[in-house]
């Protein structure tokens, strides 16, 4: 904004008749951007890399050395003005993600006083040996030990694992995990800042200071082409003996596509990638996209649909399946648990009413029972549903199903089988991705082996690492030979791993905010093709930035060659490179438009 005001005053005093004061206030111009750009590359030396704008620099303080102000000023604005499009994308980009993400839950537990009711603290005035209420749906707040005789806790943001587990009384519970059913108490263990979240949140931390940084096409090329840009400088000058020379060199090599319309590029991809429901932090994510060679994903809740649904019924013999629906509907509805919202979306889904049941009740942390026609009906654990049965959290033979066991009078009358199914969308997504080229795709999940196997069998993955804790999922990815690598995942459990992959992408729909916060990339709508969407955008928009380097390399060159004869005077040079810009803009924009390009069969990169 400085550099835009200084040349504005600029432009306004020499229209007064004020050239003097024109020329200092575009001396100014250049001496802001100069002095920014210089901040910004003994920040980069110290990072140990540098771009082209030590070249941008150069061209300012060569110019001004001649006393061309002018000229300076017009190359301190191009610079400004790319500077200023990326950070306008990126805080964009970022307020786009505060909208469009759910907001996190207030850290808030509620603490049981010796008498009265639950009293909502911080969760960071929380200390160990403080007694706790968690309700239905509720996030546990701190790491403790379960008080009640059982409960039910949906872990899969912390563990992978898709389907409720049981805890009894004594049981270890984890901060971040969420009340899958009643309300019940717990002792503290730990305080907030050392409890499992906050271990995560430390892992997110260091992953991220660990990650290499990305140098970028321009970067990469800014070293060859600034020893270039100085070798015919310097000839011109030792050719003619006349040092502007050496500056109107250095005016039209400033690379101003590079600068300037590959920014521009990224951002229009940036926007066509947020009317997707994509949101796209930095420019970079797009480039390291656009190469990536491998894709590892979580499953729970980014392969699979991330909550239990019914996926088949075994009625008793004699038994009809909307019978048994009928029945288990009728309890499960007067139910909070995750598992009763199934069975009853199920029945409405299938039609099948809920039967005329009465005298509804819970029996904690076992199931429903009720009257029905004079009998007493029950569904839940098979112990509870029907008496004499194995005690059991009701899993199947299957991995990752879960039975509810339904009777009649002690009569079974069948089961309703829940499971968390993939997504119909998975085994297209990934078939798409291979299709432009990415042949690395692995599947990383704390969920347990068996379960992790039916899932990767059905969308076609080979590559399985399963159990794994938030650390070894960043070790494996780091261990991945194929790079670039992205990350796909949703949960807590995926956080750290999000942050330290080349690439990190957040199903935010459904997914944690810790995930969101800390991934490249958050998918906003609860669809994974939006991934191989996201490669499209990600290969055009570099296609197109790639154009935009390309060109410019090659017109600046060809104009360091005419103006090394003498031919072009440093402000023409500078105008000139304003005239080329709005070219290579125009070129840029077409990042945002168009239909998305589609893969050739085994497309190569």
């Amino acid at each position: 904004m400085l550099v835009v005001a200084a040349i504005g005053a600029a432009v306004v005093l020499l229209l007064a008749g004020s050239p003097v004061g024109a020329a200092a206030a575009a001396t100014a111009a250049a001496a802001a951007a100069g002095i920014a750009l210089l901040v910004a590359i003994v920040r980069d030396l110290r990072a140990g890399s540098w771009g082209l704008d030590v070249l941008a620099l150069l061209a300012i303080a060569s110019t001004l050395a001649v006393g061309d102000t002018w000229a300076a000023a017009l190359v301190g604005l191009m610079v400004a003005g790319g500077q200023a499009l990326e950070g306008f994308a990126q805080r964009r980009a970022r307020r786009h993600l505060t909208q469009a993400c759910s907001p996190a839950r207030r850290r808030l537990a509620q603490r049981l006083d010796a008498d009265g009711p639950a009293q909502p603290v911080p969760v960071e005035q929380v200390e160990p040996g403080d007694r706790l209420l968690v309700t239905a749906y509720a996030l546990v707040p701190v790491d403790g030990t379960l008080l009640d005789d059982e409960a039910d806790l949906d872990e899969s943001s912390l563990t992978g694992e898709s389907l409720p587990v049981p805890h009894r009384r004594g049981a270890a519970l984890l901060s971040g995990s969420v009340n899958g059913g009643r309300a019940f108490r717990m002792l503290a263990t730990a305080t907030a800042g050392a409890s499992q979240y906050q271990q995560v949140v430390a892992l997110v931390r260091d992953a991220t200071a660990s990650r290499p940084r990305f140098v970028r096409l321009a970067d990469r090329a800014a070293v060859p082409f600034t020893v270039v840009a100085l070798l015919v400088a310097g000839t011109a000058w030792a050719m003619s003996g006349d040092p502007v020379r050496f500056a109107e060199v250095l005016v039209v090599a400033t690379p101003c596509p590079l600068l300037i319309a590959a920014p521009v590029a990224y951002v229009a991809g940036m926007t066509r990638a947020a009317r997707s429901g994509i949101i796209i932090k930095d420019t970079a994510s797009i480039e390291r996209l656009a190469a990536a060679r491998t894709f590892a994903f979580d499953k729970t809740g980014t392969l699979t649909r991330g909550r239990p649904r019914v996926v088949r019924l075994e009625p008793a013999d004699g038994v009809g399946g909307l019978r048994l629906l009928s029945v288990a509907a009728a309890l499960e509805r007067e139910s909070n648990h995750v598992l009763a919202a199934a069975v009853v979306a199920e029945a409405e889904r299938l039609g099948a009413p809920p039967a005329a049941v009465q005298d509804i009740e819970e029996a904690t942390a076992m199931g429903m029972q009720g009257v029905l026609d004079g009998e007493r009906v029950r569904a839940g654990r098979a112990s509870f549903a029907l008496p004499g049965a194995a005690a059991g959290p009701g899993r199947s033979g299957q991995a990752a199903e879960t039975r509810v066991h339904v009777s009649v009078g002690g009569r079974p009358l069948g089961a309703v089988v829940l499971a968390d199914e993939a997504r119909p969308e998975s085994a297209s997504t990934l078939a798409a991705l291979r299709a432009w080229g990415v042949d690395g795709i692995v599947l990383v999940t704390g969920d347990g082996s068996d379960a992790a196997a039916v899932i990767a069998r059905e969308v076609g993955i080979g590559a399985v690492h399963a159990g794994l804790l938030p650390a070894e999922k960043v070790r494996i990815v780091a261990e991945l030979p194929e790079r670039p690598v992205v990350m796909v995942g949703d949960g807590v459990n995926d956080a750290p791993v999000l942050a330290s992959a080349d690439v990190g992408i957040a199903m935010a729909a459904r997914g944690s905010t810790a995930a969101s916060e800390t991934a490249d990339i958050a998918i906003v709508p609860d669809d994974l093709s939006r991934v191989a969407d996201l490669v499209a955008i990600a290969r055009r928009t570099s296609a197109v930035a790639r154009q935009s380097v390309v060109a410019g390399i090659a017109i600046s060159v060809a104009l360091m060659l005419i103006a090394a004869t003498g031919a072009i005077p440093a402000a023409v040079g500078a105008l000139l490179q304003e005239a080329i810009d709005v070219v290579a803009i125009l070129n840029a924009l077409r990042a945002g438009a168009g239909s998305l390009p589609r893969p050739h069969p085994r497309r190569a990169r």
